[in-house]
């Protein structure tokens, strides 16, 4: 039975072992869609030998998800704010767990990759409703900073262990359980959520369809050009196109919220500096994390050559720090507020890939280790801070939409820092002064990331007020 936080008695703990059941089921939820980005990356190549799939199937495999999942965020985040979100969360994980299933079990390219798109909108559904969801289950500053904590720390995991877990999957029982992986914790995600998790108010507010279908195309759009951009190349025709098309659809969506009496996304959240700074920050950090990431992975298996499995396994020291910084940072920030928190992590991050960049054409593993580290130190340190930026920062009743766009600015994020890196690749006159530059420009994402948080994080008194 889900608690009500009113009934709880002056100054008892919000998490205690009852209590931590919704917080454990929500970010098993969350865990589970942003696993799925990564692990399927180093399947692909296996699955396009036993499917007999060509390469533009083959990259609708991994785009496909992607571009559903960031393109529906909002229309789910719209969804929750009015339906409950507690209701569009378990649709969410009920649509991605039922799709996980069709993708293991499908016979024909054509199958996988539709089930894939399934995929990307239960991912769609579930991600937005995740943070209203903490934020519902946790009322108290402190213990809704360290829910976020954890929430935080399974996007890091998540999106690092993939690729170890799936080239331990693909090597020992086959390909197909990269996605049967995900058929017992969305069950057991939604037994728990049901049961444990109080249901969400519903608001009468109708959606504006028109909005949320130019909101989608918009950000599939944007994208799609990232991805492509990272493959044939920023200049080609292709490019222009999605770009003047991604203008005109998100200059079309601008003027029908300022026209619309209840906007799916109202432009006043934005005018919010801890707001938009902090969906700025987010979308900094991933793009240098998940740059990193990219790079990283190529240059040990191309320069190094290291296998997949081996792969995961070096950069699973940058996931061992993403659940210690997760937690220090829900400890500290009692303390010292969160734009200390920020700040430093991102500035860690900086100073991480900065020593990657100048590290010379030939470092040893040993010397890669301490970057990566500081670099997932620094983007989970931060991530606590700037998600309780942004949802302080905005009303209950908005609460999917804000998580919706904080999470949309991400994906943009982790989309264009693997389009970056995937040209400085491709482009430059070996792989390691292609990685070294994108080591560079990852720096620098994160020293912005932490002007900004000067900037936009409020201070601890006013994070307190805001709370």
């Amino acid at each position: 039975m889900c608690a009500d936080p009113k009934t709880k008695k002056p100054g008892e703990a919000a998490i205690t072992r009852r209590s931590s059941v919704p917080l454990l089921a929500i970010c098993a939820g969350y865990f589970m869609v942003i696993l799925d980005v990564t692990i399927v990356n180093v399947a692909v190549p296996v699955i396009g030998h036993e499917l007999s799939a060509s390469l533009t199937e083959i990259q609708w495999i991994t785009d496909g998800y992607t571009l559903v999942f960031a393109g529906l965020l909002l229309t789910g985040g719209a969804l929750g704010d009015r339906m409950g979100n507690r209701r569009i969360f378990c649709t969410g994980v009920v649509v991605f767990t039922a799709a996980s299933a069709g993708c293991g079990l499908a016979a024909s390219t054509g199958a996988l990759v539709a089930m894939r798109l399934v995929e990307g909108l239960g991912a769609a559904l579930t991600v937005p409703g995740s943070l209203a969801l903490l934020q519902q289950a946790y009322p108290e500053p402190t213990e809704r900073s360290r829910a976020f904590a954890l929430w935080g720390a399974m996007a890091g995991i998540a999106a690092s262990i993939g690729p170890l877990l799936g080239g331990l999957l693909v090597s020992t029982i086959g390909w197909r359980w990269v996605f049967f992986i995900n058929l017992p914790v969305g069950c057991a995600c939604l037994v728990l959520t049901l049961r444990h998790v109080c249901p969400s108010p519903r608001r009468n507010r109708p959606l504006d369809w028109p909005a949320q279908t130019l909101i989608a195309v918009s950000v599939a759009l944007l994208v799609a050009v990232l991805n492509e951009a990272g493959r044939i190349g920023w200049a080609e025709a292709p490019i222009f196109a999605g770009v003047g098309l991604t203008l005109v659809a998100s200059a079309a969506f601008i003027l029908r919220e300022r026209l619309a009496r209840q906007p799916v996304l109202p432009l006043s959240l934005l005018r919010s500096p801890a707001m938009s700074g902090g969906a700025i920050i987010g979308l900094l950090f991933n793009f240098a994390f998940y740059g990193m990431v990219f790079t990283a992975s190529l240059y040990f298996q191309h320069v190094r050559g290291y296998s997949a499995l081996l792969t995961g396994a070096a950069l699973f020291p940058a996931v061992a720090m993403t659940m210690f910084a997760s937690v220090l940072s829900a400890r500290l920030a009692r303390r010292t507020g969160h734009r200390p928190l920020v700040l430093s992590g991102m500035l860690c991050g900086a100073v991480g890939l900065a020593v990657w960049a100048c590290a010379g054409a030939q470092p040893s593993y040993w010397t890669l280790v301490a970057p990566m580290m500081a670099a997932g130190f620094g983007t989970s340190f931060a991530l606590t801070g700037s998600t309780v930026t942004v949802m302080s920062a905005t009303p209950d009743s908005h609460s999917g939409t804000a998580s919706a766009v904080f999470n949309t600015a991400r994906q943009v994020g982790s989309a264009a820092g693997v389009a970056v890196g995937g040209s400085l690749l491709a482009s430059a006159t070996d792989y390691v002064t292609g990685v070294r530059t994108s080591m560079a420009i990852g720096a620098a994402a994160f020293a912005i990331a932490a002007a900004l948080a000067a900037l936009c994080v409020p201070k601890k008194d006013a994070s307190r007020a805001a709370a």
